[in-house]
């Protein structure tokens, strides 16, 4: 009965919506309609729609700020500015009266929420209210910049949350119920979604995702209705519209929480430029930003000729102001020029082992390319290369390190522990810089460094002292502290503070191991690369493969020994191994298979390990497995998987709606009988329009699409009594068999590639019966 009313209003509808036509040329009544338009009241589902809006693109926000209490003070404010605007578009005031009214009571609960100790009134901002915002607003951005995920909220940092939200919500309130753009709005949403987890890169927030997803939706919806006339709104709500809106929007939701993920990430073309997706190196040695990011992407996979993968360097800082390490910015020539990476210079006497490393980058956009040292050639890149001489580093002026796959050649110097000990720290080569300390330097440094270094006979058993203090448990490692005890920078004041406080991470070691190393007169120099990686139980031509994760960029000291070069060391706490020296009657004839100089591989940069229990005097070595490469099949299966449920979606969605129907149509509800028939059809392509009454139809599926005449006269009858004599003949329980009949005699009654195409992507979803669209099918005849 319900339904056979809803077809006459459906009529009754379109009748009146004819009259409205007909009548609608004459002016006084046009204006008349106009005048009314322009009255309408506020809409108060849009502004709900807004404030769920809003409320969902600041959840991310979570993730890197703890909740309480901004959360509240957001939602409860961006709530009352919402509820300022909608009164006063009751009252019909203009729309800068509106705004200017949602600023206001935006400013006056702010300053009582944060500032009404300055205040008039506790709510009336003062001059003085007015100059405390620039200085709430930088301590925020110092919390911002210093702090580690997730941030305790200080008093400023909320205030500059919840003040920005609620100031979202006047732009976004007045773009959605002023300037009626709920698209535009839109975009705005999602960038500020967004802004969360480009800070701080982390998984999808769900909740907050579909939440988004569905106001926005709602949005775009609520405002489409309310511009149609209310004639028109009706027939919409009848003919299935909502039904069809719901359903294309969640499917493209579910495709977007199942089927992105599983997808290979679209690869960066090299050459494309230096600026992209994925994450960077920070040369200026702000790595605790980057350590403290709570996810880790797989940045590099190396295998090395090496017995362990190397440390992959890509830049070297020397300059030291007394505040920041600067840069190295030398001279470059074309990788391909014979200036570009020379031999290496040693004395006759030390050993020169080569080794190769490839390199595949996995998700890394850098102008820097990681490189083992000391690198003697580089192949296999795309794009144009440069090669800086003076610390043989790999820089690009127009492309990235995005998707490169390369092969480095490294010359490494093989001394014996009788030749470092009988070096100097220190040669004319070694430029000016990697020995100047500015002015002012706090005395600890200098102070401890002869300490610790006290009774070393060469500068290499100094710097070996100087390696085992740092190492030697005393100091620990750790990504809080320098932010807690507010020295997380690599100045003299801040080393100063990390060798008192002794708890830091790999800026802290390696600052405070080249300048004390300066203060004993040698050359030092800091490089920023990764360390070597987590082995696999992968191999490619017996040499194991590594996996550098993002979490691994480091930062470690350099000292030069004249005769031999620069040598690093490995003074961080719990990370890769120290650097030593065997003596040389320990040392292989084999110049291939003397011990490495640069430190060993390490598990993580993120999580400190113990030392192992090595000897400095004898490292030792281990051989890579042999063992074949292998693919795991994983992740292809998984994008099979998610390509075919994303198939699967439309085809789900219709089976739930065709039961629904059945079910309607079992309790004796002959339009949604009727409704399983035409879906059926407009699935198939058979053409339905809407000037073919159901006899017509009926008639010919009957003649031409093979549908049973017994059970398609049996519903042309009741839903021509449904509409047409309704509350007369009872009620028929035995259509939802016959419209499940007529469907399955018209599937059956085409070819087996019409057939699938009916149900993997069902038309009826998007097409209404009774549309324009609906009678552009193909009229098919019998057989086919």
């Amino acid at each position: 009965m319900r339904s056979a009313e809803r077809v006459r209003a459906d009529g009754a509808g379109q009748a009146a919506s004819g009259e409205g036509a007909a009548t609608g040329a004459s002016g006084p009544g046009r204006r008349a309609a106009d005048e009314r338009e322009l009255r309408r009241p506020p809409d108060l589902a849009l502004t709900i729609g807004v404030f769920v809006a809003v409320f969902a693109a600041l959840l991310p926000v979570t993730g890197v700020v703890e909740p309480w209490p901004w959360l509240l003070g957001a939602t409860f404010l961006t709530g009352v500015v919402l509820a300022v605007g909608y009164i006063a578009r009751r009252y019909r005031l203009a729309a800068v009266a509106v705004s200017l009214l949602e600023i206001a009571a935006w400013a006056l609960i702010l300053t009582f929420l944060f500032f009404r100790d300055t205040a008039l009134l506790w709510i009336i901002p003062t001059p003085e209210t007015i100059r405390s915002v620039p200085d709430a607003l930088a301590i925020a951005g110092n919390d911002i910049a210093l702090g580690a995920a997730p941030l305790t909220p200080s008093a400023e940092l909320a205030f500059l949350i919840v003040g920005a939200t609620a100031l979202l919500a006047i732009i976004i309130d007045h773009v959605v119920l002023t300037a009626r753009m709920p698209l535009l709005a839109a975009v705005g949403l999602i960038a500020v979604s967004l802004i969360p987890s480009i800070a701080v890169p982390r998984g999808i927030n769900l909740p907050a995702f579909v939440l988004l997803s569905a106001a926005i939706l709602f949005l775009i919806r609520a405002e489409t209705r309310a511009r149609e006339p209310k004639s028109h709104r009706e027939a919409s709500r009848f003919s299935g519209v909502p039904a069809t809106a719901l359903g294309i929007g969640a499917i493209a939701v579910v495709v977007a929480l199942v089927a992105s993920p599983l997808l290979p990430q679209p690869a960066i073309q090299p050459g494309a430029g230096g600026v992209g997706a994925g994450p960077g190196i920070d040369v200026t040695l702000q790595l605790g930003d980057d350590l403290r990011r709570p996810r880790e992407t797989t940045a590099l996979v190396v295998r090395s000729s090496l017995t362990s993968a190397p440390y992959l360097r890509a830049a070297t800082l020397s300059q030291f102001d007394g505040a920041v390490w600067q840069p190295d910015r030398s001279r470059s020539v074309p990788l391909s020029s014979d200036f570009a990476l020379s031999e290496v210079a040693v004395n006759p006497d030390v050993r020169v082992s080569e080794y190769t490393t490839s390199v595949t980058v996995q998700d890394l956009v850098s102008p820097w390319l990681p490189v083992p040292f000391p690198a003697v050639g580089v192949d296999g890149l795309q794009g144009d290369w440069e090669a800086v001489p003076y610390n043989r580093t790999v820089v690009s002026r127009t492309t990235s390190t995005a998707g490169q796959d390369y092969e480095v050649v490294t010359h490494v110097p093989r001394p014996s522990l009788e030749q470092m000990r009988a070096a100097t720290a220190g040669s004319v080569q070694a430029r000016d810089i990697t020995t100047s300390l500015p002015g002012g330097m706090p005395p600890i440094i200098a102070e401890l460094a002869a300490e610790v270094t006290e009774g070393a006979e060469s500068d290499y058993d100094a710097l070996a002292m100087l390696q085992r203090w740092f190492r030697g448990g005393t100091f620990k490692y750790s990504l809080d502290s320098p932010v807690e005890e507010r020295f997380d920078g690599s100045g003299a004041q801040a080393v100063a503070r990390f060798l008192e406080v002794q708890e830091g991470y790999c800026v802290h070691f390696a600052s405070a191991f080249a300048l004390m190393a300066r203060t004993l007169n040698m050359p030092s120099r800091i490089v920023v690369g990764y360390l070597p990686g987590t082995p696999t139980t992968d191999a490619v031509d017996g040499q194991t493969v590594y996996t550098v994760m993002s979490s691994q960029l480091h930062a470690w000291p350099e000292v030069y020994f004249e005769g031999i070069g620069w040598i690093p060391f490995e003074p961080t706490v719990g990370l890769g191994v120290p650097t030593t020296f065997s003596p040389a009657s320990t040392l292989a004839d084999n110049p291939g298979d003397a011990p490495d100089v640069t430190p060993g591989p390490t598990p993580s940069s993120s999580a400190p390990v113990r030392d192992p229990d090595q000897n400095l005097e004898d490292p030792g070595t281990t051989e890579a497995s042999g063992a074949s490469t292998t693919v795991n099949p994983l992740p292809t299966f998984g994008v099979v998987v998610g390509i075919l449920l994303a198939l699967a979606i439309p085809a789900v969605i219709q089976g739930f709606r065709t039961r629904r129907l059945l079910n309607a149509a079992s309790r004796g509800d002959a339009v949604a009988a009727w409704t399983v028939v035409q879906d059926a059809a407009i699935d198939l392509g058979i053409s339905a329009p809407s000037s073919d009454s159901p006899r017509a139809l009926g008639r010919r599926l009957i003649d031409e699409h093979g549908a049973p005449l017994a059970e398609t006269t049996r519903l042309v009858s009741a839903i021509e009594r449904a509409s047409y004599a309704a509350g007369r003949g009872g009620v028929d329980p035995g259509m939802a068999d016959a419209a499940a009949a007529v469907r399955s005699a018209l599937f059956g009654h085409v070819s087996s590639g019409r057939r699938a195409r009916g149900v993997l992507i069902p038309r009826s979803l998007v097409i209404r019966p009774g549309s324009v669209y609906a009678g552009d099918g193909t009229r098919v005849r019998t057989g086919v």
